[in-house]
């Protein structure tokens, strides 16, 4: 039988017509990609400006000092940033410990086989299921089944659920991305499976982790659908029990269990309405979400790069 062969190259002038065609081909390739992701990046400062420049008359101390009000000029985020910062650190609590947990576990002790791969495929998936379905399992299984209520607790588990396969996804990643002989150098020198892990993997896929992890966050600050489906309130007007105390062990958890709402939710909220002024409250609040997600964004950057520098080092 005959083996169908390669035309074989003729000459030099073939090979460089051959890549200049290649390099134009990149160019061309490179150009679109670096307009559209220009034409992206236009679009989103220009909405953000718009945004920003909307709600700028609002921008103040009483603002973020003050509590909503049926009065837009009285109104404030007070509730609704205090309610986020103790939802997201609930979320933070619960995801990350275990998204990482699952992740080292997944990526270095589970075996491969038909089991590992099906949990694989899963948790990507859970990846992109749509916020609102996290939110009536959340409203089935905490509210209803485990009777937490239309709590903090409840808001937290909710988006921890949310964010949870993005830190398994990004660990595991982070450390697929370990060159091997890390790992044989290790054991080389007579180091247990935990103490390759601890000592060796984790510290040098840090940075990968860390930036998934704030990626979660910087998301699920800006989630509406699951806690509206949990029950948050639109209109809160004081604020959850501190969750330090004043007694010994100075630790108060009552806060889990109160009322609360979100930075979205009084976004939300405040645009529903008629009134003019209360659309500007609002702008003003989406301007602050977007600011928050960029300041995580660029935080885990420059995590980031700070730790490959130092491993570099």
């Amino acid at each position: 039988m005959a083996v169908n062969q390669a035309k074989p190259i003729k000459d030099l002038g073939e090979v460089r017509k051959l890549i200049k065609e290649h390099k134009r081909n990149d160019f061309i390739f490179a150009a679109v990609g670096m307009f559209v992701i220009a034409s992206l990046t236009i679009t989103l400062v220009i909405l953000f400006l718009d945004l920003f420049f909307d709600g700028y008359p609002r921008f103040g101390i009483d603002f973020f000092t003050s509590y909503p009000s049926r009065k837009a000029i009285q109104a404030g985020i007070l509730s609704a940033w205090v309610g986020s910062s103790l939802v997201l650190l609930v979320t933070f609590l619960v995801a990350v410990p275990l998204g990482i947990a699952a992740g080292v576990y997944l990526e270095e002790y589970a075996k491969k086989n038909w089991l590992s791969d099906l949990i694989e495929i899963n948790v990507s998936n859970l990846a992109g299921v749509p916020s609102i379905i996290y939110g009536l399992l959340a409203l089935g299984l905490f509210v209803y089944s485990f009777d937490l209520g239309q709590s903090i607790l409840t808001a937290g588990l909710t988006l921890a659920l949310l964010m949870l396969p993005i830190v398994i996804v990004s660990t595991r990643e982070a450390i697929r991305a370990i060159p091997v002989h890390i790992r044989e150098a290790a054991f080389a020198v007579g180091a247990t499976k935990w103490q390759v892990v601890l000592n060796h993997v984790i510290p040098y896929s840090y940075g990968g982790i860390l930036t998934g992890v704030i990626i979660g966050m910087a998301r699920a600050i800006g989630e509406t659908a699951p806690v509206i489906t949990i029950g948050a309130l639109t209109f809160i007007a004081f604020l959850p029990p501190s969750p330090v105390g004043a007694e010994i062990p100075f630790v108060n958890f009552d806060w889990l269990e109160s009322g609360f709402t979100v930075l979205p939710i009084q976004m939300f909220n405040w645009i529903s309405r008629p009134q003019y002024e209360f659309h500007v409250n609002a702008a003003a609040v989406g301007a602050v979400i977007i600011i928050l997600t960029a300041i995580m964004n660029g935080f885990a950057i420059k995590l980031r790069y700070n730790v490959r520098k130092k491993i570099k080092w």
